[in-house]
């Protein structure tokens, strides 16, 4: 089975070319090679590896960005995955597409989570976008796989986990804030990897939340994570209101894997047991690369 990886680069897309290359005739492609903006640039992709499945995750995730950048947002998270719906249809392809939990206005009391059939609300342009992203795959290619995730970390790549240890490194006496009062369940790509492969046998489609058990602050899981390294720092929590940016922030974004819990499949484990062995199997590595950054600069 050739199955292609738009997006390869980023923390998931790494993830799953490591996971599915034992298996399958993985292609991983990314920016510039592939732009999924361009319907000449898909039809040359197609062409060259005819896919029976392509897995998307390329994606504009800067969430701010999106706020003042908003036609490159539409372009890459809506138009993109329209256009990768098309070509996929025309080919036969299976489309597995990667979401957010932004589509989410994060209004339910916490700890209640969203499952896949609760009313989509997005308040950010990342949110709106990554919506529609889903709405047109969907009208596009019925029978496309979408898979809602969030708080994402990985050895690959930057991400809040990785910032949060250069900062402690940085001056464990100073007091950074760390946002307390949005939840989430931190979520290990290489799990949620494992997961698409395990999905690849089956024919599910449609919407399906692929997240992590249980759910933590942002700070929280800082301090759970540098705890876990043994790694000194002195981060004291924050609301929302003490640290405001430009896109509006779920204040819950816990989702339930309530698809795949129905269907017995699930396997993914608590963010605190995968933050332990991510911890366990990448420490080192982390530690020398943020000391070297701290080197560098």
């Amino acid at each position: 089975m050739n199955i292609l990886i738009i997006g390869s680069d980023g923390q998931l897309g790494f993830d799953c070319a490591k996971v599915l290359s034992g298996t399958y005739q993985v292609i991983p492609v990314d920016f510039p090679e592939i732009d999924i903006t361009s319907r000449q640039s898909l039809d040359k992709a197609w062409a060259a590896h005819q896919p029976q499945v392509v897995i998307n995750c390329a994606a504009y995730t800067a969430v701010d960005k999106c706020e003042t950048e908003t036609d490159a947002a539409w372009r890459v998270n809506a138009d993109g995955p329209r256009n990768i719906g098309e070509i996929a249809m025309e080919y036969g392809s299976r489309v597995i597409h990667v979401s957010t939990d932004y589509v989410f206005d994060g209004k339910k009391q916490v700890p209640s989570p969203y499952v896949e059939d609760d009313p989509v609300n997005p308040l950010s342009e990342y949110g709106r976008s990554k919506l529609a992203g889903e709405q047109m795959l969907q009208a596009r290619c019925p029978a496309a796989l979408i898979l809602r995730t969030a708080w994402l970390y990985s050895a690959n790549g930057p991400n809040f986990l990785k910032t949060m240890l250069r900062l402690a490194l940085s001056d464990p006496a100073r007091a950074f804030t760390i946002v307390h009062d949005q939840f989430g369940s931190m979520t290990w790509s290489l799990t949620l990897a494992t997961q698409i492969e395990k999905l690849l046998d089956t024919d599910l489609s449609g919407i399906v939340h692929t997240t992590a058990d249980g759910y933590s602050s942002w700070y929280e899981a800082a301090c759970y994570f540098l705890e876990k390294m043994e790694v000194a720092h002195s981060f004291v929590p924050c609301t929302t209101e003490d640290y405001p940016t430009p896109a509006h922030r779920p204040a819950n974004s816990i989702l339930r894997n309530k698809v795949l819990d129905d269907r017995g499949i699930s396997l993914f484990r608590s963010w605190q047991e995968d933050v332990d062995r991510f911890t366990e199997e990448h420490g080192s590595q982390l530690l020398e690369e943020a000391r070297a950054e701290r080197a560098a600069s």
